[in-house]
């Protein structure tokens, strides 16, 4: 590869995370004095649809040229992007959303793409050391603060950026938000711009923020502008409801839900049993407050509330499906333990254990992180989870094919085979019981 005429820089989260002494994944470089053409003549091969984004020949990380972007219609859509060799690297930070993230590294060109040696590239000291850090907006301060601000009053110009910023917050649990962006966030929930994001976008965020070390702090952030009283209503108005003390310490139903949500992260688990654990008590913002704190028939109103959200986000299936049945079952698996034998196998066909048996897993694990996230029963045992897993094995272990040959060797049907295996199932977890 011929040298190249043009300045590199790293950018974005690889400079962030390499400052904070985090491991480094993807990395993003912005190309400042260079032109479409120019690249494709060192051998980049063309990427991005709306705006200059190019693959390096050899290691295929992602090169940008430096832009500006000026918003041209409500909402996340609507943007004029103009990317020219005189948009200067300052200018291309600018419209970035967080300081943090507005931070970039000088890559001493070695005739290979602007690239630099491996060493470093995750050597901060070593940028330091030779000037290439280039943070004209603060983000190393911030970053030594743990504060996440926004960069220039352009952050109003995509709500989508109040997702990610509530993202990092449950990333970077000990970081706080400055209160002048906390300030423009609201602003712009008040000038309706969240109101336009496309359903697909927040689902995207919102998952991405499930994942996160401490989910309940992007709920945090996401109530504190006002944005999810628009987003996910159904979830927002949980807050301020009451429970029984009895068996719910810390009374607030809102707070309950981020207790079991962050439970949930905590134990490692899936999308899925996040989402379930989020979205179980969505019943509960719908009881009549002549009979609170009790929240007779929530489940029903749960599943319902459930629906209608999944709908309206596009919830893949896997995930409104799991927490579906947990939302409708997880009273019932709370109170299980003296179930007998009939009623046990009862509830496991609810569930489709029988058929789905992993995904019952989930489901007791949804339900384990829904009765232990409460004040101070966070330690606490949930044999339920244990019986109900070995009444399941139990039934798996009846050979309904041998009771179907018997079956239609004496002429049964259909639904008579479908008794008899009925039967087996519950002498066997009675049995083992």
């Amino acid at each position: 590869m011929k040298p190249c005429p043009w300045k590199t820089y790293l950018v974005g989260g690889a400079v962030r995370d390499a400052l904070m002494g985090l491991p480094v994944q993807d990395r993003d470089w912005v190309v400042v004095g260079a032109t479409p053409q120019a690249l494709l003549d060192q051998g980049f091969l063309p990427v991005g649809r709306d705006f200059p984004v190019f693959l390096h020949p050899k290691t295929r990380d992602e090169y940008a040229l430096a832009r500006t972007e000026r918003k041209t219609a409500p909402g996340y859509h609507g943007f004029a992007v103009h990317a020219a060799p005189n948009v200067t690297l300052e200018e291309d930070l600018a419209r970035r959303d967080l300081t943090i993230n507005s931070i970039a590294v000088c890559a001493h060109s070695t005739g290979a793409g602007g690239q630099f040696s491996t060493k470093f590239l995750i050597d901060p000291v070593a940028w330091k050391a030779t000037g290439a850090l280039v943070d004209p907006y603060g983000g190393q301060r911030d970053l030594t603060d743990k504060v996440l601000r926004h960069v220039t009053p352009a952050f109003r110009e995509d709500p989508v950026r109040i997702l990610r910023l509530a993202r990092f917050a449950a990333r970077y649990a000990d970081f706080t938000v400055a209160p002048e962006t906390t300030a423009l966030m609201q602003d712009m929930v008040a000038h309706g711009e969240v109101d336009h994001l496309v359903a697909e976008r927040v689902w995207q965020e919102l998952a991405k923020g499930l994942m996160e070390a401490q989910p309940s702090r992007m709920f945090a952030v996401l109530r504190s502008c006002g944005a999810l009283a628009r987003l996910v209503p159904e979830l927002d108005r949980l807050w301020g409801v009451p429970q029984s003390p009895e068996h719910h310490p810390e009374v607030d139903t809102g707070v309950h839900v981020m207790l079991v949500l962050d439970l949930a992260a905590r134990l490692g688990t899936s999308l899925a049993v996040r989402f379930a654990a989020l979205t179980h008590d969505l019943g509960k913002g719908t009881t009549p407050a002549d009979i609170l704190p009790r929240h007779i028939g929530h489940e029903e109103r749960s599943v319902r509330l459930l629906k209608g959200l999944c709908q309206r986000l596009r919830v893949p299936v896997e995930c409104s499906e799991l927490a579906t049945v947990v939302a409708r079952e997880h009273g019932n698996i709370h109170r299980s333990g003296p179930l007998n034998a009939a009623a046990v196998l009862r509830l496991l066909e609810r569930c489709d254990a029988i058929r789905k048996p992993a995904r019952f897993a989930d489901i007791l694990l949804a339900c384990e992180c829904d009765a232990r996230g409460r004040l101070g029963l966070q330690d606490s045992p949930y044999p339920q989870a244990r019986r109900l897993a070995q009444a399941l094995q139990l039934a798996q272990s009846v050979a309904t094919h041998l009771i179907a040959a018997h079956a239609q060797s004496t002429g049964a049907t259909g639904p008579k085979i479908g008794e008899m295996v009925h039967a087996a199932r519950v002498r066997a977890i009675a049995d083992g019981l």
